[in-house]
């Protein structure tokens, strides 16, 4: 599923899920289940978007957006995402970070 680089977002308020992470040497099944799983999150009432980004190193950012702080709670307990976290850290993880916040401000440039 291919994606815009930027997500498009309503007005603020809103919230924002912060995944960063280190990944493990190999892929794993990582790349099919990260498909599946923003095919998974797209459909999920609430959900606003996602911005991802991961270098050579293997370090990532993803931020996924959400209408308020019940969506985000709804979607970390869909079963299917509770199986890709469990296999993120058995195989797929060497550390992450999880931080969420309300974006209270927006702006952007583009040319």
């Amino acid at each position: 599923m291919s994606q815009p680089a930027f997500a498009s977002t309503p007005r603020p308020p809103y919230y924002v899920v912060t995944f960063s992470s280190q990944r493990t040497d190999g892929d794993n099944g990582y790349s099919d289940m990260a498909e599946k799983m923003a095919e998974l999150a797209a459909k999920q009432p609430g959900y606003l978007g996602v911005e991802s980004a991961r270098g050579s190193d293997g370090f990532g950012i993803t931020n996924s957006f959400w209408a308020d702080e019940q969506s985000i709670r709804s979607w970390k307990a869909v079963l299917d995402h509770l199986d890709a976290q469990n296999k993120g850290r058995e195989k797929w993880y060497e550390r992450y970070e999880v931080r969420v916040g309300k974006v209270e401000r927006a702006y952007s440039f583009g040319r």
